[in-house]
């Protein structure tokens, strides 16, 4: 025997004596229909109504900085051509006062510098052919081929498996920016090379000097004229003009002053702000420019500035022979940098890069989206935590990709 599910709200004797008369079609035409359009409603499943994503962003951000976990930040969501949101929140400085963010401010994005500044740098000379990406680092430095680093390749460096140390101690850079690079050059691998992934800052200051080398310009010059300018970052750049500072957000304090439009990293402040590694400044609407350009494989608004060989050559997942450390030249796919993917991007198909300071930025090609977020999580204290913030606007953000 069936059991009937009573209905909500019909109760009663009327009730019975209501459906009794509707399963006899005595009720009049219009009763009739309103019973039908009540029993679809209570056993038809409701559609799930879209998220208000920009309300979850809003959320996400609002309640960082409620825990204390930043100060503020600035968000974008971009798809294909379109700006989905773009939006500040909070304050960029809370000491020595209190100043609001705005969506066009400055910040040190810290380790953004390897993919933005360095790898794309030499993945430019390598599409021009100044550069295989193959050879050892020795034949563009050969100081550097010693103690063990004779057959480490560029392409080691660039997917952090050339077996050098993590970060060298700060007593290297105390005699100035060359004598700093003599003590890197004599260094010894920590592992043979190509055989673990170890997260260098050290490998991607070599590859700043592989830069300055084969070109003669630094790698704050050669960025800026040739990777910068041509895709319309207009405020991307190593060591900003002091005029600059009013719209940079600080970070935290040095020798009793405030570091506002100067890099945070002690090794790239001791090489003069100029490194591979980090010192690169720039706005959300600089690193939104360069995500469309991953996204369109190396061209921008006309201008094409990698090869698409080059530029789905630089995109390859690269991974060790046990599975662990896949990278591609440019960015990394998860692991350590899993807050920045969230829980809905795909692992191993979507990909981006992290910073100390608070910065980040992820790519989704599928679906022709990405989402940047940066915060100045180490203002006023160096204290900040970033990762939970990273997780939720990503995680909303790549829902929203998808609708």
């Amino acid at each position: 025997m069936t059991k009937r599910m009573r209905l909500p709200g019909m109760l009663g004797k009327r009730s019975l004596t209501l459906a009794a008369r509707r399963s006899r079609g005595l009720l009049p035409l219009s009763r009739r229909i309103h019973f039908t359009l009540l029993a679809l409603l209570l056993t038809t499943p409701l559609r799930a109504q879209p998220a208000d994503f920009p309300t979850r962003i809003d959320a996400a951000a609002h309640a960082a900085i409620e825990r204390g976990d930043v100060p503020g930040a600035v968000i974008l969501v971009g798809k294909g051509e379109a700006i989905l949101h773009r939006k500040a929140y909070g304050l960029r400085m809370i000491q020595p006062e209190a100043r609001p963010m705005t969506v066009d401010i400055l910040f040190d994005l810290a380790s953004l510098t390897k993919p933005v500044a360095t790898a794309t740098s030499i993945m430019v000379l390598a599409d021009r052919g100044v550069i295989d990406v193959r050879e050892p680092v020795a034949k563009y430095l050969p100081e550097f081929g010693r103690n063990g680093k004779e057959s480490i390749t560029v392409e080691q460096l660039l997917l952090h498996r050339g077996g050098l140390i993590a970060d060298n101690h700060l007593r290297d850079y105390a005699d100035g920016p060359w004598q700093a690079m003599l003590n890197i050059f004599a260094l010894p691998t920590q592992s043979p090379p190509g055989t673990a992934y170890t997260y260098t800052d050290v490998g991607y200051i070599v590859l700043a000097e592989v830069v300055r080398r084969v070109d003669g310009r630094a790698i704050d010059l050669f960025a800026r004229d040739e990777v910068f300018l041509p895709l319309g970052m207009r405020e991307a750049m190593f060591n900003p003009p002091p005029a600059w500072k009013e719209r940079s957000a600080p970070t935290a304090r040095r020798g009793g002053r405030w570091m506002i439009g100067e890099v945070h990293d002690p090794r790239a402040f001791a090489l003069g702000g100029v490194a591979g590694h980090a010192g690169l400044f720039g706005t959300v609407d600089d690193l939104a420019r360069f995500c469309r350009m991953i996204l369109n494989l190396g061209r921008l608004d006309g201008v094409r500035l990698l090869s698409e060989e080059t530029a789905r050559r630089m995109l390859e997942r690269h991974c060790l022979p046990d599975g662990g450390g896949c990278r591609s030249y440019l960015f990394g796919f998860g692991g350590q940098q899993d807050s920045a993917r969230g829980d809905v991007f795909t692992p191993g198909e979507t990909f981006g890069h992290t910073g100390f300071t608070g910065t980040m930025f992820w790519i989704d090609p599928e679906h022709e989206g990405y989402v940047i977020v940066l915060a100045n999580r180490v203002h006023p204290e160096d204290e900040g935590r970033v990762a939970q913030l990273r997780r939720e606007v990503a995680t909303a953000a790549a829902q929203w990709l998808r609708e």
